[in-house]
């Protein structure tokens, strides 16, 4: 048990950088409990916050929710706690995905105590990327970071980036056919229209980045059937550098290590000073997503596509207030 005295401040804190995680379309689908007396912090997936077209298994919900746990994880660190985590505690409770305790001081988690400075600094971009090339020892380190979590980072070939990028286009012209998942998108975009959600969730126009020339732009286009007034077109980079993370497996479990995974290569490119985006429209279709992974390859399932650069940094979208997500028992 940790020496160092959980009080509310400190689990708000906690709290308040395991929520710096990308969700999907920011819907963020988290809730947190701290029991007082066990001390845990425990770690609830929100299904009414799900999307039961794009997402009906709730698989990118839980990849939201385990990039919190690794934000959670990283403060933790940075508090000189030492977190010990154990994912899906209550086997007849598929929404409680895991419980936090903390054993203190922290030792063997150095590593992750580093990360805290780029959790506020960590933001899509849906900017174009220029055409310069990542080191070798960059993309080696992002592996590295993935491998640590239990999971494979693969960077594509060429023949491989263009079959993935054929995928990114051919889902967005499902989606466009699509009605239902045209309304779950409008339902978590904010342009200042009447009518919208809370300004405190969702992705805001100033999120949506510049309408593309062509058809060639590698970022999904939140704003594509809005009028949003002075946003400007630009041209996106012809060949992205991507990056696919996967598992063996595609189990519950699975996709929490996953996100964990994910946020902790999404960190280590910030630091890195690279810029970032996710791809996963393709993913959203279970007839692309198989194709999405390299048959010759060991990973299984493909659970997140990186897009990966250097460009113009993205700014943060809103998060929900600590208030709303964290309750104390």
């Amino acid at each position: 048990m940790s020496t160092t005295p959980l009080t509310r401040q400190l689990v708000t804190s906690l709290v308040e950088d395991a929520v710096t995680a990308p969700s999907m379309h920011n819907a963020q689908p988290w809730t947190f409990v701290f029991r007082t007396g066990a001390g845990v912090i425990e770690l609830h997936g929100d299904p009414l916050r799900g999307m039961p077209r794009q997402d009906p298994d709730h698989r990118a919900l839980h990849l939201g929710c385990g990039a919190a746990l690794f934000g959670l994880r990283v403060g933790a660190a940075h508090r000189a706690l030492k977190p010990v985590v154990r994912l899906l505690p209550t086997p007849d409770d598929p929404w409680h995905l895991a419980d936090v305790r903390f054993d203190g001081p922290a030792d063997t988690d150095g590593d992750l105590v580093e990360f805290h400075a780029a959790l506020p600094r960590r933001h899509t971009s849906r900017f174009p990327f220029s055409e310069e090339e990542i080191p070798s020892e960059v993309i080696d380190g992002l592996r590295a970071a993935a491998l640590l979590e239990g999971c494979r980072l693969a960077v594509p070939g060429a023949w491989h980036t263009d079959t993935v990028m054929d995928l990114v286009h051919a889902s967005e012209l499902f989606e466009a056919a699509d009605e239902a998942v045209r309304a779950e998108i409008a339902a978590w975009t904010r342009t200042g229209a009447p009518g919208e959600g809370p300004d405190t969730e969702g992705i805001p126009s100033y999120a949506f980045g510049p309408r593309q020339y062509d058809v060639t732009s590698p970022v999904r286009d939140f704003g594509a059937p809005r009028q949003v007034p002075g946003r400007e077109s630009a041209r996106f980079e012809k060949r992205p550098q991507i990056a696919l993370l996967g598992t063996v497996a595609d189990t519950p479990e699975e996709w929490l290590k996953a996100d964990q995974a994910m946020q902790r290569v999404l960190l280590q490119a910030t630091l890195d000073g690279l810029v970032t985006s996710l791809m996963s429209q393709p993913l959203e279709w279970p007839e692309l997503r198989s194709d999405a992974r390299d048959p010759g390859s060991a990973m299984g399932f493909v659970h997140m596509v990186f897009r990966l650069g250097y460009g113009p940094q993205g700014r943060a979208t809103p998060r929900r207030p600590v208030a709303e997500v964290l309750t104390f028992d």
